[in-house]
C-alpha cells in the first residue's frame, strides 16, 4: 500500500503534532530505544490521532510503521545535534521557547472554545444583521464621476435636454467605467459609500439623480437602470464563514480582556 501523502509532508506534520505531544508522559512501553533512549508508544498514538483528525489518512498499520520510522528518525538527528550543542543555542533557545508557548497557548485557546462555542442563534442573529444591511435588492447602476458640483449640475442638465447617459460617461474621472458607459454592474448598495447608495435606492428603473452625489472622490451623477430581487446566500452556505467569524472575534475579545486585567509596565 502507498501511502497518500509524500514522505517529506506526512514528516512535517509528525513534526508539528510531536512538538505537541513531547511532554506526554512515557508509561506506556516503548515502539523503540535509541542510544539507550525509549520512544514511548503512547508518542506514536497522540500523532496518529493528530493525523487522522486533519481528515487525509485513516489509522493504519503503514501510517504507524511510517510514523515510527520517522520518530526514530528524529530522535537519532536529535541526539546528534545535542551532541554537537546545538540545543545550547542562543537562536535555537529562543526559537524552542516560541514554540512553546504556542503549543501552551493553542491548548489553552481550544480548550476555551469547548467551554464557550459559538452558538446557533449568535450565527442566525449575525446573518440575519448581514441580510439587513445588504438588503433584499441590487440595482444596476451607471455613473458619471465629475470634479466640481457645476459639472455635474451640467451633466444633469444634458441628460434632461436628452443626451445620451452612455456619451456623456466618457468624460467620467472614473477610468475604469468611463469607456463603459459609467457601468458599475449589479451591486446592493452595501457594495457603495452610504451617502452613494442613498442617493439611488428610491430611484426607479431609468431614473437619474437630480441633483449631484458628492463623495470623497469628487461629484457623481447616477443612474440606475436595473432593479431586481438580491440573490444572497442562504444560512446554511454561509453558516461556517460566520462561525469562523464570530469564533474569531470571540477570542478576540478575550485576549483583549486579559491584557486588560495584566500588570503591563
Amino acid at each position: 500500500m502507498t501511502l497518500k501523502p509524500a514522505r517529506s509532508a506526512l514528516a512535517a506534520r509528525i513534526l508539528v503534532a510531536s512538538l505537541a505531544v513531547a511532554a506526554a508522559p512515557a508509561f506506556a512501553q516503548n515502539i523503540a530505544v535509541v542510544n539507550g533512549k525509549g520512544i514511548p508508544t503512547t508518542r506514536v498514538d497522540a500523532i496518529v490521532k493528530q493525523v487522522v483528525a486533519q481528515g487525509q489518512q485513516k489509522d493504519s498499520p503503514e501510517l504507524r510503521d511510517a510514523i515510527k520510522k520517522e520518530l526514530i528518525s528524529r530522535e537519532v538527528l536529535m541526539q546528534e545535534a545535542e551532541k554537537q550543542g546545538y540545543a545550547k543555542s542562543a537562536e535555537v533557545k529562543q526559537q524552542m521557547e516560541n514554540a512553546r508557548q504556542s503549543i501552551v497557548v493553542q491548548a489553552m485557546i481550544g480548550d476555551y472554545m469547548k467551554k464557550n462555542p459559538v452558538k446557533d442563534a449568535d450565527v442566525k442573529a449575525e446573518y440575519d444583521r448581514f441580510v439587513k444591511e445588504t438588503g433584499d435588492k441590487e440595482y444596476h447602476v451607471r455613473h458619471i464621476l465629475v470634479e466640481t458640483e457645476a459639472q455635474a449640475n451640467d451633466i444633469i442638465a444634458k441628460l434632461k435636454g436628452g443626451a445620451k447617459f452612455e456619451d456623456l460617461a466618457k468624460q467620467s474621472k472614473d477610468t475604469g467605467s468611463a469607456n463603459n458607459g459609467g457601468d458599475l454592474d449589479w451591486a446592493t448598495p452595501s457594495a457603495f459609500p452610504e451617502v452613494f447608495s442613498k442617493a439611488f435606492v428610491g430611484l426607479q428603473k431609468g431614473q437619474v439623480t437630480e441633483k449631484p452625489v458628492q463623495t470623497q472622490n469628487g461629484f457623481h451623477v447616477i443612474k440606475v437602470d436595473d432593479v431586481r430581487a438580491a440573490k444572497l446566500p442562504t444560512l446554511e452556505e454561509v453558516k461556517p464563514q460566520i462561525e469562523e467569524a464570530l469564533a474569531q472575534r470571540k477570542l478576540q475579545a478575550y485576549q483583549e480582556e486579559l491584557v486588560k486585567k495584566a500588570k503591563i509596565q
